[in-house]
Parts: structure tokens; C-alpha cells; sequence
């Protein structure tokens, strides 16, 4: 394992990547600019991160696949060469909500995201010269040809687990902030102005103070989707844009309006007391 960490670190560290995939993810996050199509990949519809859920889809009908040429000793060539067409139909859906959400990294994370892609991109290559193969007649050529596939893919999410478990990508970032369950004092009202995004802290957990249409509102000044500080966004119609990725939180709830944010932003509640502005956890 310590072998592993050493050569994911590596790959992390190989610049010269960087004139692979900044051009591409320019290109990427260009095509995935508009609305509906940002939420579809990122699964802000959802309520939860596209990308993981989908990529079970193709590994798991590969992996099947393998299972039956190794296990049913050719007696169902038919049965496997569905599964391995399925793989590489829903691998389609998989890449694409992958390569949203990569758009969105930078440095480490987008060298190791390209591999990753780079790897998984073999790994349905293959499959598909499986597919191929299995139609001419060539079974056992297929089975080869799967299985190399699913080690290439196997490797790939190897990366992808790291991405997620070991370098926080798609994680929630405020997942792990205290609750704060008394009013805490942070801010006088006046401070607050119509259409400033004001950062104060209860208890040491960052908040975004904003007033809204006269209203005062409060959400996690910590975007969940990567850690952006909401409060250097600005507020466009009733949301809270984040500066580093676009996500858009509604003011009065938290809910995500464009992706790549998937889940609410917490909100907090607000109270007055001899014009002096309190905080807590919303319930």
C-alpha cells in the first residue's frame, strides 16, 4: 500500500501533465457551462453526486461478464456479451458526470483526475474490442480482452477511490462543522447592509451573513462542494454564487440551483436582541 501512496504522490506531482488537462478541462467546463446541463452531470437534481452512483453500472456489468466466461466454461457466450454491451453503454453516462465534475479540480486533483480518466478510457476501449470480438465468433479472444479491460478500469477506480477518500474531492465540506445549538452573538445588525456578504464566526464555525430584500439570511460561509468561501461570492436574484466553482444556494433554505454543487449549504437561524445579530444551527 505504502508503494501505491508513493506512486498516486508522483502522479500528483507531474506537471507536465498540466498541459494536457488544463487545456481540456477548459474545453469541458465551456460545454458543461449552461445550467441544465451542469445539474444533469452533477446531480444537483439528485441531492447527491452523479458520478459515484454511475460508475457501478459498467463495473459491475463487466465484472459479471468476467465471472461468467471464467465460471460457465463458454456455455454462455450470449449472457456475457450482453453485460459486457451494457458496461460500455452505461460507461457513456459515467464518463460524462465524471468529466464534469473533474472540470472543477485544479493542481493534484486534476493530474490524478486525468489519469484516472486515462485509465478508465482503456479500459472501455478494450471492452469494446471485447464486444467485438465476442460478435465475430471469437469468445475466448473477448475474455482476454474483458479481462485486461476490467484491470485497466479496476486501476482506474483504485485513483477515483483516492480522489474521493483520500484527497476529499466531491466530499462535503461542511460535513464535519460543529453544530452550534446555542445563539451565539456575532455581528451588530447594522453591520449588515443590503447585498454585503459579511463573514463571521459562532463557535469557530465560519457564517455568511447577508441581508436580502431587507431580509437577513445566514448560510455556512464554507461552500460544501469544495471548500469556497461563499463569502466572497456575490448574490444574484435570490442565491449566493460561489466564486470558485459557480454553485448557487438559495438564500432562504440553502438549496443547490446549479451544480457542481449536489447538496444544501446549511443554514443557520437568526435572531435580534437590542440590535445585536445571533446565530445557531438550523434545526
Amino acid at each position: 500500500m505504502f508503494g501505491l501512496s508513493k506512486v498516486i504522490d508522483q502522479i500528483g506531482q507531474m506537471k507536465d501533465l498540466d498541459s494536457i488537462s488544463k487545456p481540456l478541462s477548459d474545453v469541458v467546463s465551456k460545454v458543461t457551462a449552461p445550467d441544465a446541463v451542469k445539474n444533469a452531470l452533477s446531480g444537483t437534481w439528485l441531492g447527491h453526486q452523479l458520478h459515484p452512483m454511475l460508475t457501478d453500472l459498467p463495473i459491475g456489468a463487466w465484472s459479471m461478464a468476467s465471472a461468467l466466461d471464467l465460471t460457465s466454461r463458454g456455455t454462455m457466450p450470449k449472457a456475457s456479451e450482453r453485460l459486457v454491451g451494457l458496461g460500455i453503454l452505461t460507461a457513456v453516462p459515467a464518463a460524462l458526470s465524471g468529466a464534469s465534475d473533474w472540470s472543477e479540480s485544479y493542481g493534484k486533483e486534476q493530474r490524478l483526475g486525468l489519469v484516472h480518466a486515462l485509465g478508465n478510457s482503456v479500459g472501455t476501449t478494450l471492452q469494446v474490442a471485447s464486444w467485438v470480438s465476442r460478435k465475430c465468433g471469437h469468445h475466448r479472444t473477448g475474455t482476454g480482452l474483458s479481462l485486461a479491460g476490467l484491470a485497466a478500469t479496476m486501476g482506474a477506480s483504485y485513483l477515483g477511490g483516492h480522489l474521493s477518500f483520500g484527497m476529499g474531492v466531491g466530499v462535503d465540506h461542511t460535513a464535519f462543522q460543529k453544530t452550534v445549538t446555542k445563539w451565539v452573538d456575532v455581528a451588530a445588525e447594522n453591520e449588515v447592509t443590503e447585498g454585503q456578504l459579511l463573514r463571521v464566526e459562532a463557535n469557530d464555525v465560519p457564517v455568511m451573513l447577508t441581508r436580502h430584500k431587507g431580509q437577513l439570511r445566514a448560510l455556512s460561509a464554507t461552500c460544501l462542494h469544495a471548500g469556497g468561501p461563499l463569502n466572497k461570492g456575490h448574490i444574484e436574484n435570490d442565491c449566493v454564487v460561489c466564486p470558485w466553482h459557480g454553485s448557487r444556494f438559495r438564500l432562504t433554505d440553502g438549496t443547490p440551483k446549479r451544480g457542481p454543487a449536489a447538496m444544501p449549504q446549511p443554514t443557520w437561524d437568526i435572531n435580534i436582541v437590542d440590535g445585536r445579530v445571533q446565530v445557531r444551527s438550523a434545526a
